[in-house]
């Protein structure tokens, strides 16, 4: 039954991961590829934006986040892990790097956050707290610890989510309840930095409590 349970939730995170990707694709390159609707509440900034340049770095963030999230995704499936040990090694590879260029682009963005300062410290918070994640887990990998490594891939992986749950947030706040959309996009952020670390720990507990009986590569 937890087996089962377990494939289950895999199946509604592949589901989740493939339904935002395709949102993301069409309303940033199709639908609004000159972002207008979200630069019209970015206002009162402390300092000029450069919208050409700004859309650039968005692109390449909306990119390698999506490459994140899909390469998260596949590396989680366990017969990738047993059969194709390679294989899932340099998509990890794919996904640190990706984040690494998700995490530097947010950098640049976040002087220039909705909301203001107080969100642009949140996603530089973000920033270093997803960079940490990484890498403790790519370290717990080359010191051979499976069941580490897996726990911090978990938490990393969460923030993955990091945009999607943002803007759930804004939508119930701004649009079903009337919050004015700033504050309703800055307890987003905050409230997707407390849900991202929540769920992956609830997911460590209670789907990969047992550790795996895979053993490291000798690689």
């Amino acid at each position: 039954m937890k087996m089962i349970k377990s494939k289950h939730l895999y199946l509604i995170m592949i589901v989740v991961s493939i339904g935002y990707m395709l949102y993301v694709t069409y309303v940033n390159f199709i639908h609004d590829p000159q972002a207008t609707d979200f630069l019209s509440h970015k206002t009162e900034l402390s300092r000029s934006l450069n919208i050409p340049v700004w859309l650039n770095v968005m692109y390449v963030h909306l990119i390698f986040a999506c490459m994140a999230m899909a390469a998260g995704a596949v590396n989680f499936a366990a017969s990738l892990l047993r059969k194709h040990r390679a294989l899932h090694r340099a998509i990890g590879y794919l996904y640190i790097v990706s984040v690494l260029i998700v995490c530097l682009t947010s950098g640049y963005m976040a002087p220039y956050s909705t909301g203001g300062k107080i969100n642009s410290i949140a996603f530089n918070l973000v920033n270093m707290i997803w960079i940490g994640m990484t890498i403790a887990a790519l370290v717990q990998i080359k010191r051979k610890q499976v069941n580490k490594h897996r726990k911090w891939m978990v938490r990393s992986y969460a923030f993955c989510f990091t945009n999607m749950f943002i803007h759930v947030f804004t939508f119930v706040l701004s649009d079903l309840f009337g919050v004015p959309y700033a504050t309703g996009y800055t307890v987003g952020v905050y409230g997707t930095i407390v849900l991202n670390i929540a769920l992956a720990e609830l997911v460590i507990r209670y789907v990969y409590r047992k550790p795996t009986a895979l053993q490291p590569s000798r690689k």
